[in-house]
């Protein structure tokens, strides 16, 4: 989508950025990193306990592992779909995939860095990300990758029938290389604070880049829209 929106002087082009596909997932996947981060803090410290009861109703515990455990397939799936997407999608994710051509380039990461700490002009940038972005969304990737095999691990060593016991079967082997189930719940949760991590530093690169360049920063992952200068004009 291309649209020339007259700006005094300059025209710029109005640019579809991200799919409807990709904005839906990247949220789906904000609100279930949030999601899997509160229930799991809550299940590896259980702080809510109802009145004491005879009956077998006090289920809390089992309630929020649910919640954790959906949360966690959903995120999984979103991941793997997203991934497909950035490969084989060829309209939406085509701009995307421009972004790691200049990834490889030295000059372009150079002159990335120098605009983040404002000594330079942002480079012109083919494609979504920048250098700096890309290899951000790039870790953020293996990050998910990582936490869903130690969460899967830690499910199929709870559930071992169904679902839980085929993965079981299929995924002992993170168990063993982490040295043990309790090392691979320690790598879980040591995932999960480098999360926690993340999401500030990303809102403030998303928000710092929308204010010093306001050509559709923040609102693109929502419009899908961002703006670019018109060089035919």
């Amino acid at each position: 989508m291309r649209e020339a929106i007259d700006s005094g002087k300059q025209e710029f082009k109005a640019t579809t950025e991200f799919s409807g596909l990709t904005r839906i997932f990247h949220w789906l996947r904000a609100l279930a990193i949030f999601g899997l981060i509160a229930t799991g803090f809550y299940i590896a410290v259980p702080f809510l306990q109802g009145a004491p009861s005879a009956e077998p109703t006090l289920f809390t515990q089992a309630y929020i592992r649910s919640v954790h455990i959906i949360l966690g397939f959903v995120l999984i799936a979103i991941s793997f779909f997203r991934v497909y997407l950035y490969f084989f999608d060829k309209k939406g994710s085509a701009e995307e995939r421009k972004s790691f051509k200049q990834f490889l380039q030295p000059k372009v990461w150079i002159d990335t860095i120098k605009c983040y700490i404002w000594i330079g002009r942002h480079p012109h940038i083919d494609g979504t990300y920048n250098p700096l972005q890309f290899i951000t969304y790039l870790t953020l990737g293996v990050l998910v990758l990582l936490i869903s095999l130690t969460g899967v691990a830690l499910y199929a060593n709870v559930y071992h029938e169904g679902l839980g016991g085929v993965l079981g079967v299929c995924f002992k082997w993170v168990e063993v290389v982490c040295g043990g189930l309790s090392n691979v719940r320690m790598i879980h949760h040591i995932l999960t604070w480098i999360f926690i991590i993340f999401i500030p530093v990303h809102i403030y690169l998303v928000v710092w880049n929308s204010l010093k360049y306001p050509n559709g920063g923040a609102d693109a992952i929502i419009s899908g829209i961002r703006y670019q200068k018109d060089l035919k004009v």
